[in-house]
């Protein structure tokens, strides 16, 4: 599956849940119902996979742990904060470069319009090429949610 149906279809279940649902859960009950979602519309993934730190040539396993990461494509992190801040954006940027995927969605459900609590994060970084980090390239786009279709 192409990334960006990817992406429009976890949204399309982050919907799904946030009209069930509304805000006010823990972080926790929205991972389970969207692992709920992904299973029934047959979608891969695996929940809380280790990030370890590569560091001087070892890995190390300093307790990260991704959320969703969706086909092996796409990071989810999930949120239930009063609004994303910088320092969401930051750790799912991170989360990128160290696991080598490029595209991830900040999904915060505690928010009256769950449009307003998205965020998808694209990290052009190219570690083998002469950029500095300061110089990454990474967009940060506010998502349009598309209704889910029901397959």
């Amino acid at each position: 599956m192409e990334i960006n149906q990817l992406t429009e279809r976890v949204i399309g279940a982050c919907i799904e849940i946030h009209k069930t649902l509304g805000p006010g859960l823990l972080e926790s009950a929205y991972e389970e119902c969207l692992c709920r979602e992904l299973s029934l519309a047959g979608i891969g993934f695996e929940r809380q996979r280790s990030l370890p730190v590569a560091y001087k040539g070892v890995q190390l396993d300093c307790g990260y742990r991704i959320d969703l990461v969706v086909e092996n494509k796409l990071i989810v992190e999930l949120k239930t904060v009063q609004e994303l801040l910088p320092i969401h954006e930051a750790q799912l940027l991170t989360y990128l470069k160290l696991s080598g995927l490029t595209v991830g969605l900040l999904i915060n459900f505690n928010v009256p319009a769950l449009r307003r609590g998205i965020k998808r994060i694209v990290n052009h970084y190219d570690e083998s090429s002469e950029q500095s980090r300061d110089d990454s390239k990474v967009e940060v786009q506010e998502t349009k949610p598309v209704p889910r279709v029901n397959t």
